[in-house]
């Protein structure tokens, strides 16, 4: 149907960034009227703790904007989706572009990167609630 990025203007304050979130999930979830939106788990042991603390924000503000339209949230962990996808736990990033673009029949490598992890998060998503694509 649709893929992107809601990009934020990292000179901003955190929570006008997350109002950029909520609005552009908030706005896709009016659109497109998903069955149930699948996020990347996180894992406590990052490498870079801010990282982890802003990601989890976000997720927060997702979280919210689907509760308030009455669709589940499935979070699933990295490590699961990169297995379903590259049958590789440990699959590097232009690994799983390349799958993505294989099972989507995609011309072009999804871009950015990000792309690919939130089609892949998708597929797998898709792929534990017994769908199939067509």
């Amino acid at each position: 149907m649709a893929s992107g990025v809601i990009a934020t203007d990292g000179a901003r304050p955190l929570e006008a960034r997350l109002q950029q979130i909520y609005d552009g999930v908030d706005r896709l979830l009016a659109e497109y009227a998903p069955s149930t939106i699948v996020i990347e788990d996180l894992y406590a042991e990052y490498s870079f703790p801010r990282t982890a603390l802003l990601m989890a924000h976000a997720r927060g503000v997702i979280c919210l904007a689907a509760e308030q339209h009455k669709v589940p949230v499935l979070a699933l962990a990295p490590a699961e989706v990169k297995r379903a996808i590259a049958a590789f736990g440990n699959a590097s990033k232009a690994q799983i572009q390349e799958r993505v673009r294989r099972l989507l029949r995609l011309e072009t490598l999804p871009r950015p990167s990000h792309v690919a992890d939130a089609l892949a998060l998708a597929l797998t998503g898709l792929s534990r609630a017994g769908g199939r694509l067509a």
